[in-house]
């Protein structure tokens, strides 16, 4: 009787616990990210810099749809991708020039090949960032690199593979750095919606961009 009491207590324990992480966590197939970007380090490239400095990344996200968009005052960078085929388009308006580059799954992961095998280690340190308790991890690349990034348990889009760095991250990345050539960017989240996402975002444009698959935007060096 006393071992069936403390079985019993055992398992309301564990379901108590489940129950407050299912609450604190939540998980949506909708979701509007706002990340601005602030060049931290580097003066060697002040072209690369101008191109970057100021810019917004805005990522829409619908259940297995994602559309990325960085924008800054010399160009825009569209990519919209299909989390379940692998298809990725991506939209670029440079100088006036518009470029519509399509790319299959195999593509996709030839192009993110420098995150395949990336590895997060966490650490105690937390942040709070958009209202959000963030938690520090370090991502080791391959190559040896690294880099710091913040990131959030508290709300999980269904689909984590909108964005191929983080893929295996525990958590919604809030805050990161990316390294460009000399420059070394930081991306941190300035607003969050839940809000409905249009089908019509993640419409692939029928004309208005001279087009080109992958493999001819490789040898164009894109």
């Amino acid at each position: 009787m006393i071992i069936m009491k403390k079985v019993k207590t055992l398992i309301s324990f564990v379901l108590l616990i489940t129950t407050l992480h299912s609450f604190a966590q939540k998980k949506v197939s909708d979701l509007t990210l706002v990340y601005d970007a602030v060049i931290n380090t580097g003066t060697s490239e002040p072209k690369l810099a101008d191109a970057f400095d100021g810019s917004t990344t805005t990522i829409f996200l619908k259940s297995n749809l994602s559309r990325t968009e960085m924008v800054s005052a010399l160009a825009s960078f569209t990519t919209i991708y299909n989390g379940q085929t692998g298809n990725a388009v991506i939209l670029e308006e440079v100088n006036g020039q518009k470029l519509l580059i399509k790319m299959n799954a195999d593509n996709w992961k030839e192009k993110n090949k420098k995150y395949a095998d990336i590895k997060f280690v966490d650490s105690t340190e937390t942040k709070v960032i958009a209202g959000y308790k963030c938690k520090k991890a370090v991502a080791q690349l391959n190559d040896g690199t690294s880099f710091v990034v913040y990131y959030t348990t508290e709300i999980l889009p269904e689909n984590m593979d909108f964005n191929y760095q983080f893929r295996n991250l525990k958590g919604l990345p809030l805050a990161y750095e990316v390294t460009q050539g000399n420059l070394k960017i930081s991306y941190t989240v300035s607003s969050i919606s839940l809000n409905p996402v249009p089908s019509s975002k993640f419409d692939v444009p029928k004309s208005g961009y001279r087009e080109m698959t992958y493999d001819e935007s490789k040898k164009l060096g894109m």
